[in-house]
């Protein structure tokens, strides 16, 4: 039954969250940032699994549960419900979706309140079946097992190696003893030392690395290739004051940590973390400890725009900017989307007098695609402002914009907006060309929309030539996009 218990709590939570808006972020992450919340001590992988498969089969469990009547069959206790209507449904949902088909607790009224009704459930579901005309809802549900990253990336963390990177790499190629040349080579056992970012290496996914020593001392930081290359970017030396305007979880930040004291104990404040959620700023304040880095960087709770002002930070000489987006470039999100998409149908579209949807594939696709215009709207508007304020910073020299999304409203659209902003140009800023942005690295930004504001073509293609596009997976990675402000 605490099973149960936690597994309401979360399940409850993430409808919370998604009822106040669009889910930012995958579910995963707010399986766990709810497990920690409420400080639940079962397994939050199992949690996850319960909750995720709940959220695959939602519509179809909701549809179930209506036509049985069981949630009005529930007993009173002193004038309330006897049961939780939630934990009811993460029962049906073991008792009709799990491989075991069987509801995972001892004895307990909850569990005979829900047996009483097995016959009846199953029963609706065999009808529900018929009229969608199938043998298995497995047939209808996306079980999103593709939507996982292909390569587990980790780089060397040189603030808690202290000089001893080499040792380092010992202990790694003792667990990982094959070398391969490329990601796309990578096998349980193997290890790819990666070629465009310094001490970042590759392993297969199925690899434990969290139980391993250099992990948990803070050695070894799992971190995306992608998501390295804004503090490869800027390439800040033991000179500059850096803000990471938008830092939590830390990953980044805690890797311009490593560029700027590089092997050294941090001994006075570099780097300042803006993070406005409290929740995300715990978050963000275990991965700096964790990564030995507390002393040279200054945790402030808050909206950046709001509290950083520039007369305050008159020594800052550099910027990450990674905004809250789309999120379309990272994995985990196609249960959240998918959920969302079927929220979206079943509310706009018509309905028969019965109350089910009878969209056609157009409909699905007009409302995807009004939704997300909206949605990318209203994020690009944000995105532009939160950097345009960061280059107004007096002593900034170089700024990197970054985003997890794959959508050119928030990456090149973005770019060309700033760059044609009066006060943008009048302060000096440019892009840096491709030669100062890993110029290795092959995929760049999209030539078409620089194409469409500069018409001439050598100028065009030098601005898309200086960003830095990933393709998810495509890449060995999640989708990104990176960009380098720059001015004398």
């Amino acid at each position: 039954m605490n099973f149960y218990r936690d597994a309401t709590w979360v399940l409850e939570y993430v409808e919370k969250t998604e009822s106040q808006g669009r889910v930012a972020g995958s579910l995963q992450t707010l399986v766990l940032n709810s497990c920690k919340r409420y400080k639940l001590k079962t397994n939050p992988k199992h949690i996850y699994a319960a909750v995720n498969s709940c959220w695959l089969y939602t519509e179809f469990l909701d549809t179930v549960l209506q036509r049985s009547k069981i949630l009005k069959d529930i007993p009173k206790k002193k004038g309330e419900p006897a049961f939780n209507k939630t934990t009811i449904k993460l029962l049906v949902h073991d008792l009709l979706f799990s491989k075991s088909k069987r509801i995972q607790m001892g004895k307990h009224p909850i569990k005979e309140f829900v047996l009483k009704h097995k016959t009846r459930l199953n029963s609706e579901l065999v009808r529900l079946k018929l009229k969608l005309k199938v043998t298995d809802l497995k047939q209808l549900v996306n079980d999103n097992k593709s939507d996982v990253t292909p390569v587990r990336w980790i780089r060397i963390n040189p603030v808690r190696s202290h000089s001893k990177e080499k040792e380092v790499l010992a202990e790694l190629q003792k667990k990982f003893p094959t070398q391969v040349t490329s990601w796309t080579e990578i096998a349980p056992g193997t290890i790819y030392h990666d070629e465009y970012v310094p001490n970042l290496f590759g392993v297969h996914p199925g690899d434990k690395i969290t139980s391993h020593e250099l992990y948990r001392t803070g050695k070894i930081i799992i971190q995306d290739r992608a998501s390295c290359f804004p503090a490869h970017i800027l390439n800040a030396q033991k000179s500059d004051v850096v803000i990471d305007a938008c830092a939590a979880p830390g990953n980044k930040t805690t890797h311009v940590a490593a560029h700027i004291f590089q092997d050294e104990e941090p001994d006075s404040v570099k780097i300042h973390a803006f993070e406005k959620d409290p929740e995300r700023a715990k978050t963000l304040r275990t991965m700096i400890k964790a990564a030995g880095c507390s002393k040279g960087i200054d945790v402030h709770v808050g909206d950046f725009t709001k509290i950083a002002k520039p007369s305050t930070f008159p020594n800052v000489t550099g910027f990450i900017v990674d905004p809250s987006c789309s999120g379309s470039g990272i994995f985990g999100r196609k249960t959240i989307d998918e959920h969302n998409r079927s929220k979206e149908q079943t509310s706009t579209v018509p309905k028969e007098e019965d109350g089910n949807a009878v969209p056609t594939e157009e409909d699905y696709q007009d409302i995807a695609e009004k939704d997300l215009r909206t949605r990318l709207q209203k994020l690009s508007s944000f995105q532009f402002e939160i950097v345009r304020y960061a280059l107004s910073f007096p002593s900034a020299k170089k700024l990197v914009y970054s985003t997890c999304s794959i959508h050119a409203e928030e990456n090149e659209r973005i770019v060309i907006d700033l760059l044609l902003d009066s006060k943008v140009k009048e302060a000096g800023w440019r892009v840096r060309k491709r030669a100062g942005v890993i110029p290795a690295w092959p995929r760049r930004g999209l030539y078409s929309e620089f194409e469409e504001v500069f018409r001439n073509e050598e100028e065009a293609r030098e601005l898309a030539e200086a960003c830095i596009r990933v393709s998810p997976k495509e890449d060995g990675g999640i989708g990104f996009f990176a960009v380098c402000f720059e001015r004398d």
